[in-house]
């Protein structure tokens, strides 16, 4: 199969009246802000891609995977009331707080992933993005890192129950543990999540032995990655882990969470990317001539999570031959506090005796890796 179709970009304009409480890390207008620069870069003008209007989640779609006394709490605490019950659930916490527009804002976020996968069954496109996605933290009857919802695990469900085999893959910075649990115990979906070590951040989990249960084992691939790897050490992990596993497993459909926080200078992660490896992973799972769904996810550095976003739909547009350095286009400067010039950021200097010591941790994981999960999959 060939992608030949326009990408579409999930939007609609109810995400600019939600947010988060003013306190949260969470920033809902990250999404708002990035369609406003796709808009002033004529990349939404349907010679790069389109966008479509998403619906919310209905309640039944949500049950699918999430109970329906989890479902109840969270609109009660919506509405103000926050039970004992409620907070053993993961409501009430400093990153998952009550707030009013909590369930709403989570419906539209599950509704436009869903969307999306349901614009690709339909074969209507082969690319659709959401940038308000990527609720990977959620559980079934639990709140947790700023996510209520797990729309990604409900997309995932909606292509399974089409008879697609679906390949997950997790670029955010922190552990995609709710994903995880949702399909640990099956071969219908491969889960793998690319994040910084669980020894050295939130939420604690997702190291190489976590492989999976019964049908599932070996399906389940974490690559737990060292403070401060840079561009070259996560691709190496990316090609000789994520590459031979897709080979092998030859998905119907990629189910891809950008989450930005693995970028330099993000507030709640500790890694070193630019986002040319986020470019760079978007270009080979296109060389797979699968469809996408691509959602959004971490992100605590909102120009860059913004201008990362930005360059990963013009790469999945197909433009990412092009120059990304212009200024001025469209009548907007591009730049951020680092580097001026464009979607692309610039190549950070290294420290050579700091990259010997990520790379020999992250040889250990590929290591680690190919000797106890490639056997599953004949590899």
């Amino acid at each position: 199969m060939n992608i030949t179709k326009k990408a579409v970009f999930i939007y609609s304009q109810a995400f600019e009246k939600y947010s988060y409480p003013a306190d949260s890390m969470f920033d809902t207008q990250r999404t708002v802000k990035t369609h406003e620069l796709l808009m002033s870069l004529g990349l939404l003008n349907g010679d790069c891609g389109t966008e479509s209007v998403p619906v919310p989640a209905t309640i039944t779609e949500l049950k699918k995977f999430h109970s329906a006394r989890y479902l109840d709490a969270l609109q009660q605490a919506a509405a103000g009331k926050l039970t004992q019950e409620s907070r053993s659930m993961g409501l009430g916490t400093p990153d998952c707080p009550e707030f009013q527009d909590m369930f709403n804002y989570a419906c539209w976020a599950c509704g436009a992933t869903l969307t999306g996968a349901d614009l690709i069954l339909s074969g209507e496109t082969d690319i659709a993005f959401n940038p308000s996605g990527g609720f990977h933290h959620a559980g079934a009857e639990k709140a947790s890192g700023f996510c209520y919802l797990n729309d990604l695990v409900l997309a995932c469900m909606r292509f399974i129950d089409n008879g697609r085999k679906v390949l997950y893959l997790d670029i955010d910075a922190h552990h995609g543990d709710g994903v995880q649990e949702a399909f640990y115990s099956t071969d219908k979906a491969m889960t793998i999540s690319l994040h910084e070590s669980g020894k050295t951040l939130w939420p604690w989990t997702g190291f190489e032995d976590e492989t999976g249960n019964g049908l599932g084992k070996g399906f389940n691939i974490n690559v737990p990655l060292p403070l401060g790897i840079c561009d070259d050490a996560y691709l190496e992990a990316f090609n000789k882990i994520v590459i031979p596993l897709a080979n092998a497993y030859c998905p119907d459909v990629f189910v891809l969470q950008v989450g930005m926080d693995a970028l330099a200078g993000d507030a709640l992660a500790h890694l070193e990317l630019t986002n040319n490896a986020h470019a760079e992973i978007i270009e080979r799972l296109l060389g797979f001539n699968r469809p996408i769904l691509a959602t959004g996810g971490g992100g605590y550095h909102v120009e860059n999570t913004v201008r990362g976003w930005a360059l990963a739909w013009k790469i999945m547009c197909g433009q990412g031959d092009e120059s990304d350095l212009a200024l001025g286009m469209g009548g907007v400067m591009l730049q951020s506090t680092e580097w001026s010039g464009g979607l692309r950021d610039r190549v950070l200097s290294k420290n050579e005796q700091h990259c010997e010591a990520v790379e020999s941790a992250v040889q250990t994981t590929i290591r680690t890796l190919t000797g106890n999960v490639f056997k599953y999959h004949g590899l």
